[in-house]
């Protein structure tokens, strides 16, 4: 089996963000649920929203490359933006669907492979991409239909993973050392064990690398409650930015 087929396989299973730990007892699909799901993201996430600005983007015509749960497309849609979306996953699209038919709102959703999108040269304002980027078997590939998609001094906003971050380290220890294999790299223990087999994660110099084709790239770490947790506050509270597991990206094209 393709990567991306194994890939897709394991998001088919639940849309990311919709696991049982974050929306309890509520109905699958109902308000409930899908509210359960937007205040865990950004919650847990906070700083989506500093990095995306939705609001700023009103009138834009935007893409998102992966919708998962639909989280962060429901806020473009609320920005007043023309909105278009693709996904690896049958169970993104229904499920991004539900959502914003609950509110009364509508994109253009496809389940594709966004290794090659199917838009026309010089479409969109704006593509977004939130932690999806890595999951794919050609990572390259994206970044390189999203420069095509989008028109010119149009902007890529998203995140990726960072390689020489707390959560690598820990996942180090768990799948490495711990299992008595300290010789295995930060890099094989997360194609291996973290989310869907292959997951990629960056060095910052290896991320502006990847979106090197695009006029001004900006890659900025982000500590998260992924890297923080298990660890004393009095010494997680020193944790550096540069060792966080989010790397936000922008790019100008």
């Amino acid at each position: 089996m393709r990567l991306n087929e194994e890939v897709r396989a394991f998001w088919e299973r639940e849309a990311c963000g919709t696991s049982d730990f974050i929306v309890g007892e509520a109905v699958e699909g109902s308000r409930e649920w899908f509210d359960r799901i937007e205040e865990h993201r950004y919650r847990v996430e906070p700083f989506i929203h500093s990095v995306a600005q939705f609001t700023r983007h009103h009138g834009k015509t935007i893409l998102e490359v992966g919708v998962g749960a639909g989280t962060d497309h429901l806020q473009w849609a609320r920005a007043g933006c023309r909105c278009y979306g693709v996904d690896l996953t049958d169970t993104a699209i229904a499920t991004t669907s539900a959502r914003l038919a609950l509110y009364g709102f509508t994109s253009e959703l496809q389940r594709i492979n966004a290794e090659a999108l199917p838009f026309p040269d010089a479409s969109f304002d704006l593509v977004y991409s939130w932690g999806v980027i890595h999951h794919s078997e050609n990572p390259q590939s994206i970044v390189s239909e999203i420069g095509r998609v989008l028109r010119p001094g149009g902007r890529f906003i998203g995140m990726i993973y960072g390689r020489r971050s707390m959560l690598a380290f820990k996942a180090w220890v768990r799948y490495g050392l711990l299992t008595g294999r300290p010789w295995r790299s930060f890099a094989d223990v997360i194609w291996h064990h973290v989310e869907s087999i292959g997951t990629k994660a960056y060095s910052r110099k290896e991320a502006g690398a990847l979106f090197s084709s695009f006029a001004r790239v900006t890659v900025t770490p982000l500590m998260t409650t992924y890297d923080t947790a298990l660890w004393p506050k009095c010494i997680s509270r020193f944790f550096p930015a540069d060792w966080g597991w989010f790397l936000a990206i922008e790019a100008k094209k």
